[in-house]
């Protein structure tokens, strides 16, 4: 196999990506000051003294809600895709298929509403 343009490319490319990762890196350690001060290991709280713990701990709705807006959200995003072939598309079936697809998002969100899981608790004990 003989080295050729591509192989010298491909080496070249590799190369600035380990420079670009790497000369930031080095760079902040030889410019960047250096500090020992305790202020520096608390944690920040927009510009405010910090008050109590930095281990509060949250409720786990909202992680919950965070995941099912993500999930929903990317399940929307499959229709714009759907919708900008729905034009060129021949017969009833892809409006039986966006429609099948609709529906199971609607019976997930149903199924969630029943199991209680859009319900805020009143007071979450910490």
């Amino acid at each position: 196999m003989a080295f050729s343009w591509t192989h010298l490319a491909i080496i070249v490319f590799f190369a600035a990506g380990i420079a670009f990762a790497a000369v930031p890196l080095i760079a902040s350690r030889l410019i960047a000051h250096r500090s020992e001060a305790e202020a520096l290991f608390q944690p920040y709280e927009c510009g405010l003294p910090t008050y109590g713990s930095a281990w509060v701990r949250f409720g786990i709705n909202y992680y919950f809600y965070a995941l099912l807006f993500l999930a929903f959200d990317v399940d929307v995003l499959y229709l714009f895709p759907v919708a900008l072939f729905y034009r060129e598309a021949q017969g009833i079936a892809p409006f039986v298929e966006i429609l099948i697809f609709v529906l199971v998002l609607f019976a997930a969100i149903f199924y969630f509403q029943r199991k209680g899981v859009f319900t805020w608790p009143g007071r979450i004990k910490t």
